[in-house]
């Protein structure tokens, strides 16, 4: 009989996670969104359909970027039910410069 696996989360180095936030909010394809989403985040948490309203986004877009945002470890969400808020990591908090240096976020790109 073989043993079960079990998926193991290695921790990213500092530099690791700089680069991974730095990718996710300055790429070519939704770079500015995910910095409007984020600057959003920061004045207060949201969940994605409040976001859309307020970004005037449409909310599968939303969800792609905050999904984008997840994985780089930008953003976390606040319960598991429909409606449940978004709000940002303490590791976006400790690396806000690299939201900084990406870009100010007030395009319109998709």
């Amino acid at each position: 009989m073989s043993q079960p696996t079990h998926a193991v989360r290695v921790r990213a180095t500092p530099d690791q996670a700089r680069e991974r936030l730095r990718t996710a909010l300055a790429g070519a394809r939704g770079g500015d969104n995910r910095r409007r989403i984020v600057r959003a985040l920061a004045e207060r948490p949201r969940n994605a359909n409040r976001l859309a309203g307020d970004l005037s986004l449409d909310y599968k877009t939303v969800r792609h970027h905050l999904s984008v945002l997840k994985e780089a470890d930008a953003v976390t969400k606040g319960g598991d039910r429909y409606g449940a808020v978004y709000l940002l990591t303490p590791r976006l908090r400790q690396h806000w410069d690299v939201v900084e240096a990406t870009g100010d976020g007030d395009g319109a790109e998709g």
